[in-house]
Parts: C-alpha cells; sequence; structure tokens
C-alpha cells in the first residue's frame, strides 16, 4: 500500500471487494514500538446482517480488519473478504 496520510481516512467508507459496504472507519489499532500497523478498526454499517461478516469485533461490536486484507485505498477502503 502506498503512502497515505491518516488524516485522509478518518471516516471513510470500508466495502469488502465483493461491493458490501462494511462500515465506516473507526480507527487503527499498530504497534507502538515498532509503527507497524495491525487492525482497521470499523464501526459496522446498521443494515449489514450481522452474520453475514466473519472478521473478528471488538468489546464495542466494531470490525476488527487486518490491514494485510487492505486491497485498496481509493473513494472507499477496499478489504479481502
Amino acid at each position: 500500500m502506498s503512502d497515505i496520510l491518516a488524516e485522509n481516512l478518518s471516516g471513510k467508507s470500508v466495502m469488502g471487494a465483493d461491493g458490501t459496504e462494511l462500515g465506516l472507519l473507526y480507527n487503527i489499532t499498530m504497534d507502538l514500538s515498532s509503527g507497524q500497523l495491525h487492525d482497521l478498526v470499523v464501526e459496522p454499517d446498521e443494515e449489514l446482517p450481522g452474520r453475514a461478516v466473519d472478521f473478528d469485533r471488538n468489546d464495542a461490536g466494531r470490525f476488527q480488519i487486518p490491514v494485510s486484507r487492505v486491497k485498496a485505498v481509493k473513494d472507499y477502503i477496499v478489504v479481502e473478504r
């Protein structure tokens, strides 16, 4: 993935590579010592059926999507499902 400023990702929509709208980017987790990104934390779309997505969820019910699954960042953040 090319360099992208975090401010350009804030509130961006996250979509599966199959076209499913997953929700809005809430946050990104990272390793503070190495700076390596870990997961996208995504606020699920209210209309998305809960069982339609296999991603882990945190205690607040947000998806935790490994950064390694990001395929593209343009108008949407596109992730492999």
